[in-house]
């Protein structure tokens, strides 16, 4: 499901912009109109290109919208792949929910249009999703599996942890209307962030804390 300039021997860096620029353009117009609701039209429009210029890159509508969702799920593992298994296991757990919080603050709506597509049963992405985020969770796992065995943190089921993590991280952006909702202007405060990564920090690490 590569962009068809992405498969040439030669890909050239204007290739590259391009595509870039077809995938940023469909993020907006597929969270807005949802994946049925949207044309190539639409796309090429917010792309500022021509149709036929748009499908040199992308033979199908599904081809970029697969490409808009692999890209927020690789954006998104990054931060999981750098947990370090030497590395303190309070810190890194720590740095791995800041990075997770800060991606929902820059990109929300990247992160709510993949959670819709989760709640349609992910169609479109099933097999990376057993592949390779099974895959890169599985090796993260064993790394929080081993910190609890070397009595490094608390008796925690490591898969668990993860989906906790990923939960409350990304709900900051997939259901910002409600929080907002009901903090009104304090949602959009500099320092709101900043509090929400000190509550959930403080929370997570004070249990993960291994008892004596």
């Amino acid at each position: 499901m590569s962009p068809r300039a992405g498969q040439t021997k030669k890909r050239t860096r204007i290739q590259a912009i391009n595509e870039e620029k077809i995938v940023e353009a469909a993020l907006e117009i597929f969270a807005t109109f949802g994946f049925r609701g949207t044309t190539i039209d639409q796309i090429a429009q917010k792309a500022e290109m021509s149709k036929p210029n748009l499908l040199y890159y992308f033979r199908r509508k599904e081809d970029i919208y697969i490409s808009v969702l692999r890209r927020t799920l690789e954006e998104w593992l990054t931060p999981l792949t750098a947990l370090n298994p030497k590395g303190d296991p309070l810190e890194e757990i720590s740095k791995y929910t800041a990075l997770k919080l800060e991606m929902s603050r820059k990109n929300p709506t990247a992160s709510r249009l993949f959670a819709n597509e989760i709640l349609h049963g992910a169609p479109m992405i099933e097999d990376v999703l057993k592949g390779s985020l099974k895959q890169l969770v599985d090796e993260k796992a064993a790394v929080i599996g081993n910190w609890v065995k070397e009595g490094k943190l608390a008796q925690v089921d490591p898969y668990h942890l993860i989906f906790m993590i990923w939960a409350t991280t990304q709900h900051y952006a997939d259901f910002k209307v409600q929080m907002h909702a009901i903090l009104g202007k304090t949602v959009d405060a500099p320092d709101y962030y900043e509090q929400a990564g000190t509550t959930i920090n403080a929370i997570f690490l004070e249990g993960l804390k291994p008892r004596s």
